[in-house]
């Protein structure tokens, strides 16, 4: 009896780890392509933007590039169901991801950016993951309900090895797909995956953007109090900002069926915005305005200017990321309030950039290890504050449709609905 107990233990073990060693194996090789995939887009997208800047009259041919990039898709039989809810609605539900996404998000959001739309990056990588990574599920024959998790790896692969966080990245694959709840049997195969992934990016050169925080003061009642508001207007400003994106989505729709028309009102919407202001601090992913947040310069309007230039780009199919805008806005939201509030402007817009990414995205804890990663580890209080409270603020609101929110924010109570 007792031998016979100790065999079914060992062949448990043995299956096990036969799955674990399978896993670690595929996420290997997902880290491996993806990371090659994703550095290769970093560097694109470094050199577009190079492009852009040093040519401003590009931004003149962005109609011409909308055309081009809604032709595409309708070409490839692609429409704006093929983003990054796709991949989210893959996860749940097993949805099948056309590897034809791939070279198309890469490519339109390399056009986007070219031409001056206002987008991010992180939206092409998380779809270039998945739909790499879905492509790996057919090849290896993975089972229909173990797909989900190697869509995961691919998630991680791409963002760890565009933005660079390795940390951040392993764990947001998991926890943006369901609110409440995280499939941890992914952790092993997404955290080799991102750190496959981010060794790849980091051999050839590719490094995370950096930012210096300083004057952080000790957490005591009065900055913790000024925290406390900033974490509010950030919850109130990731609202706002899906909200607009969703909106002007749906109603670019209703007023302009015809794609092509659409595409076309929108560039030049974007265009006469960009001459109104005199310069392209809103176009593109605005990477420089962020940094000369963190020195404490801030147009006062910035953070809703960059929700109008990139709900207008998003929302009449142009293609590119949210993520990266969320951080605009919360870098310029947290500056200004610093300013105005005489606390440091860096440490604010830090907590700015990590609160309003927990709002739109509903992810606390990949919020508080993004800031870790990119701004150390002493403002940590702070950062605890205000991610917990933007979470709670934004209520159910989001930047995708398809993530699900498993158990409610506010009591133990099983809500299963999907983002506003």
């Amino acid at each position: 009896m007792f031998k016979k107990y100790l065999l079914r233990k060992s062949y448990r073990y043995f299956h096990h780890g036969k799955d674990s060693i399978k896993w670690v194996i595929l996420a290997v090789i997902v880290g491996i392509v993806v990371g090659l995939v994703g550095t290769a887009f970093y560097y694109c997208m470094d050199w577009v933007t190079y492009l852009r800047e040093a040519n401003p009259w590009l931004i003149f041919l962005l109609p011409a590039a909308g055309l081009g990039i809604v032709f595409c898709y309708r070409r490839h039989k692609g429409d704006d169901a093929l983003n990054t809810n796709l991949i989210l609605s893959a996860v749940h539900s097993g949805d099948n991801i056309p590897l034809r996404m791939a070279p198309l998000i890469f490519a339109s959001t390399l056009v986007t950016h070219l031409f001056g739309g206002s987008a991010g990056r992180e939206g092409a990588a998380l779809q270039l993951g998945g739909s790499i990574a879905n492509g790996f599920a057919k090849l290896f024959k993975v089972k229909e309900n173990q797909q989900n998790i190697i869509i995961m790896c691919g998630m991680s692969a791409a963002f760890s090895a565009v933005f660079g966080t390795p940390l951040a990245a392993a764990v947001f694959a998991m926890e943006v797909v369901s609110v409440g709840i995280m499939q941890y049997s992914a952790l092993l195969p997404c955290v080799i995956a991102a750190l496959t992934a981010h060794l790849i990016a980091t051999q050839f050169g590719a490094t995370a953007e950096s930012f210096t925080v300083v004057d952080i003061p000790e957490f005591a009642l009065v900055p913790a109090g000024q925290v406390v508001l900033l974490a509010i207007f950030c919850g109130v400003a990731s609202i706002l900002f899906c909200v607009m994106l969703h909106k002007s989505g749906h109603y670019f729709q209703i007023w302009f069926k015809n794609p092509y028309i659409r595409v076309l009102v929108g560039a030049g919407a974007v265009l006469a915005l960009t001459l109104l202001i005199g310069n392209q601090n809103y176009n593109g992913a605005g990477m420089h305005v962020i940094e000369e947040c963190f020195n404490g310069s801030v147009p006062t309007f910035a953070f809703l200017l960059k929700m109008v230039f990139t709900a207008i780009t998003l929302a009449v199919g142009f293609k590119g990321g949210e993520i990266v805008p969320s951080f605009f806005i919360g870098a310029s939201l947290g500056c200004l309030f610093g300013n105005l509030a005489g606390l440091s402007p860096s440490l604010c817009a830090a907590i700015g950039m990590g609160a309003v990414f927990c709002g739109v995205t509903n992810s606390p804890i990949t919020s508080l290890l993004i800031c870790f990663e990119l701004f150390g580890f002493e403002g940590m209080p702070y950062y605890l504050l205000a991610i917990a409270i933007s979470y709670v603020v934004s209520g159910y609101y989001g930047l995708y449709q398809s993530q699900k929110i498993i158990y409610s924010k506010y009591k133990n109570a099983y809500v299963n609905r999907k983002t506003l």
